[in-house]
């Protein structure tokens, strides 16, 4: 069930809250053979109604504000990185080494935007550092697919296969991730209930006054991160100076946010005081890579009770893939989709990264529910989800043949025809309250930066009284100072 009500029950929220969602539908928005509309719509949709539910938790309201959910703002989210332009001049999305590949049985995908994942690839095919896509491809050619993904993740790089829908259901790790829900969370221990400080004035902002710590790469992550920012927290993210990030990829995710280097061996202090004032620790690594500096769910909580942790990764923190690398496009190869959504002739994909993008709107919502109901119940808390269970979620939905838009009070459509009861035309509406916005280009926005000038997609995140863009653009990648505002 790619809807609201299946995405706002795995995040643990009240039902009778999904009466203050409605919908803005058009028709046309992220075209694809899967439900990606539907799974966009209901991840956002949750987000914001989550974010809705703590606002009016802290700021004393009788009734949590009405969400509205606009598609064609949803669509621009989801390509977000695709939308932008610095100066005037669109992103580099994908490296040369990073495409599919015939081979001698099938096809791979290769993920090579960094420039240590191109160089553990070309040493796995026997290439030298300066190999060509020529060569790539001719070494691919003569080779099976497996062989390729085994040896490629054997010397730290990132390739997979090409499964079908049926192969990838007998796969072992496809099993491991069935068996887990869509959002994994819970107790760590028994920590005061949270007390916030009440909020008042505008925009409502839920996470005014949280300290964010961002410890995310590669896309999920600093969505989630990035729609925190959004709502008011303030957001620190800390990188490693030994991997220089993409600029065009942080610019995109950098929104609201403040960045900062730190080697987390030499640099341990400064890191244990950004710890012993935060809120939230976020994480986008693969599970147990980050256990060796202590920063486990458990051990994290033990050094500042009442944290909430949340983890996000590729293929999930359980079965025989749990340590392997990997981005949205692969998993998209993994689990069938990339067959799915391809031709006779050629794999396909869907029309956005909707895995990364939905799984980063679905994390942040759990961090908001998790702190709403730590204002209850208290306790530290974790959350995990992974871009393989979330291409679960989404492959279900078109089996089960699921109807869009279950579980909001109306739907609102923009495709023309007649009006059933309680629907209205998109025309007119958009997503804020009180706006105008009508077709897609209405959800872009611009400003100057430190960077340059950008344009960008506006937040999908919207309820009555919330905030309408973030609050400061990006900046360069590591250059504000390692402390909390």
């Amino acid at each position: 069930m790619t809807d609201i009500k299946f995405a706002w029950s795995a995040l643990g929220g009240d039902p009778a809250l999904l009466g203050r969602v409605s919908a803005v539908v058009h028709e046309g928005a992220l075209p694809a053979r899967l439900p990606v509309r539907d799974l966009a719509r209901a991840c956002v949709g949750a987000c914001a109604l989550a974010g809705a539910e703590l606002g009016a938790r802290r700021a004393g309201l009788a009734r949590t504000p009405a969400v509205r959910v606009d598609d064609h703002a949803v669509a621009g989210a989801f390509v977000s990185e695709r939308l932008l332009l610095v100066d005037g001049r669109a992103p580099v999305l994908f490296a040369p080494l990073s495409r599919f590949w015939r081979t001698a049985d099938g096809w791979v995908r290769t993920h090579a935007n960094y420039p240590h994942h191109r160089e553990r690839l070309l040493h796995a095919l026997g290439l030298p550092a300066d190999a060509d896509p020529a060569a790539v491809e001719n070494v691919f050619a003569e080779c099976a697919a497996l062989d390729v993904e085994d040896a490629v993740y054997a010397a730290g790089g990132l390739a997979v296969a090409l499964r079908t829908p049926a192969e990838w259901a007998a796969h072992a790790q496809s099993a491991a991730i069935a068996a887990r829900p869509l959002v994994e969370g819970g107790r760590l221990d028994a920590a005061r209930a949270r007390t916030f400080a009440p909020l008042d004035g505008a925009p409502l902002l839920p996470a005014a006054g949280l300290r964010v710590l961002d410890l995310t790469r590669v896309l999920a992550g600093p969505v989630a991160t990035r729609t925190l920012a959004l709502l008011g927290a303030d957001v620190l993210r800390v990188d490693t100076p030994r991997l220089p990030e993409l600029v065009d990829q942080h610019a995109d995710t950098g929104f609201g946010k403040r960045s900062a280097l730190l080697d987390l061996t030499a640099d341990r202090r400064a890191f244990e005081e950004l710890l012993a004032a935060a809120d939230v620790v976020v994480t986008g690594y693969r599970p147990g890579a980050l256990d060796r500096f202590g920063l486990s769910p458990e051990a994290l909580a033990e050094r500042r009770p009442g944290l909430v942790v949340a983890q996000v990764s590729a293929w999930g923190a359980y079965g025989p893939w749990s340590t392997r690398r990997g981005f949205d496009s692969l998993v998209q190869v993994a689990t069938g989709i990339a067959v799915t959504e391809g031709s006779a002739e050629r794999p396909g994909a869907l029309p956005a990264q909707a895995l990364d993008h939905g799984t980063g709107y679905l994390l942040a919502g759990a961090v908001l529910r998790a702190l709403t109901e730590q204002s209850y119940e208290g306790g530290s808390r974790f959350v995990r989800l992974a871009l393989a269970r979330t291409a679960a979620w989404l492959t279900e939905g078109a089996r089960m043949g699921e109807d869009e838009g279950k579980g909001t009070t109306k739907e609102e459509t923009a495709a023309g025809g007649g009006r059933g009861q309680g629907e209205e035309s998109g025309e007119g509406h958009g997503g804020r309250a009180g706006g105008g916005r009508v077709g897609p280009e209405s959800w872009l926005g611009g400003t100057e930066s430190p960077i340059g000038r950008l344009r960008y997609a506006l937040p999908p995140v919207s309820f009555d009284g919330g905030p309408h863009d973030w609050a400061r653009p990006p900046g360069p990648w590591g250059a504000d100072p390692a402390r909390w505002l």
